[in-house]
């Protein structure tokens, strides 16, 4: 009895980081999913840039406001897609260290080895690496809300201005 007793105490200790494994499995899947969007934004806010700076016929210009505006939206951009990037990183160095603390587990246990402390080591460093990533990502969203609220200041200053363009006109 003591066996199968001692063999489920041994996947009970495996399966904790088992789980841990499918968490960060889920987080790398949506993180890349959000790097993947950053990165379609930046490349349509720099056509959109590189548009605005063509030259155009004599009696019109560039607008000076799209083109600051358009930089900061790709400022914004570049930076949530580095976060986003670091995020990924920490990720997959969590989900290394989840795992090699189920092949340790095993190992030890192959071996009847007793050196508790470098699973306990692994757990720490994981649990550390997962903390570190969520930062990343509660940065980003920071970042992405900040982005939002400039598009829409930017974007409803010309609301503004046409609706009193259209009252002084009525």
């Amino acid at each position: 009895m003591s066996t199968l007793s001692g063999t489920l105490t041994i996947l009970s200790a495996m399966f904790t980081p088992a789980i841990l494994v499918s968490a960060c499995g889920s987080l790398i899947m949506a993180t890349s999913q959000r790097l993947s969007r950053s990165l379609d934004r930046q490349r349509e806010v720099a056509q959109r840039l590189r548009q605005n700076q063509q030259p155009v016929a004599p009696p019109a210009t560039p607008d000076l406001a799209e083109r600051i505006h358009l930089t900061q939206q790709l400022l914004f951009a570049i930076r949530r897609a580095r976060l986003l990037q670091q995020a990924m990183t920490s990720l997959h160095l969590t989900l290394s260290i989840f795992i090699g603390s189920i092949f340790t587990i095993g190992i030890f246990e192959l071996f009847n080895s007793s050196k508790a402390w470098i699973i306990a080591l692994l757990s720490v460093a994981g649990a550390l690496m997962l903390l570190f990533a969520s930062v990343l990502l509660i940065r980003e969203s920071s970042l992405a809300r900040s982005d939002v609220d400039e598009e829409t200041a930017y974007l409803t200053q010309f609301t503004r201005a046409d609706q009193e363009h259209l009252s002084g006109t009525s």
